[in-house]
């Protein structure tokens, strides 16, 4: 497998964190991550498939997927090109004008939202382009087109900052009476920009900082502690909710990518 990234364009930054290309040779199966970017996908050669029990079938060629709770399983075939948009917490309101919770546990086609003329064209110019750099210019100009006007809501990126400051460990009331607004109020505005609950949100970047962080040599007892969990039984429940394996298994896998 072949994976190259880059990094968005100045104005594409506050939207964007990542365009990542995979390209197979043999056939691969990865573990995907709940993750608090929606991600955008063009695949231009070879067939991916969801292989994951409760969401088998094979994916279309162009796909938005919103954010998750729990893993997937993906297949790449041999030969199979796939170029990844990964946007930054709340940057996909920009692209997407339905309410972002819509897509949560979702997997749907891009025409769904997108012009089929003019996704049908982006696909085309995509698979003649004669290298991945040209790949991010094509994309960089379909998505100008749709964002250019977008503010972002300065309140929940700042509750953003705070969940990521804080490692996932912070009162949901707490954000909201510090950005002075209701709690309910916040959260029904932080569910239509960002795609889930404070709360779920919170929690993948709780455990998502375990995934990342963890000591070779660790204590996985010490590293719950450390995440706020007091109850090795409850933290190993709700890490294997979240990677579909128990934290032990987890830790001897390879990750693809």
């Amino acid at each position: 497998m072949h994976i190259e990234r880059f990094t968005p364009g100045e104005i594409l930054k506050p939207f964007i964190r990542q365009y990542v290309f995979i390209e197979t040779a043999n056939d691969l199966v990865n573990r995907i991550l709940p993750d608090t970017s929606l991600v955008m996908a063009f695949r231009y050669g070879g067939k991916i498939s969801d292989i994951t029990e409760a969401h088998s079938g094979k994916l279309p060629s162009s796909l938005i997927t919103g954010l998750k709770k729990s893993p997937r399983l993906i297949n790449y075939a041999p030969g199979t090109d796939n170029m990844l948009v990964l946007f930054k917490a709340a940057g996909a309101a920009a692209l997407f004008k339905n309410p972002l919770h819509e897509l949560f546990e979702a997997t749907l086609p891009l025409d769904n939202f997108i012009d089929l003329r003019e996704l049908s064209l982006t696909e085309e110019q995509l698979a003649e382009a004669p290298n991945n750099q040209q790949r991010v210019i094509i994309t960089e100009q379909f998505l100008l087109k749709h964002i250019e006007s977008h503010k972002r809501d300065q309140l929940i990126i700042s509750a953003l900052q705070k969940i990521r400051l804080s490692k996932g460990m912070i009162k949901i009331k707490d954000l909201a009476d510090t950005h002075y607004i209701s709690q309910d109020a916040f959260e029904k505005r932080f569910r239509r920009v960002v795609g889930t609950s404070p709360k779920q949100f919170s929690n993948i970047i709780k455990i998502r900082s375990i995934v990342d962080s963890k000591p070779k040599n660790g204590s996985l007892s010490q590293v719950a502690l450390e995440a706020g969990y007091f109850d090795q039984p409850h933290f190993n429940k709700e890490f294997k909710l979240f990677t579909g394996l128990n934290p032990t298994d987890f830790f001897k896998i390879p990750q693809a990518w």
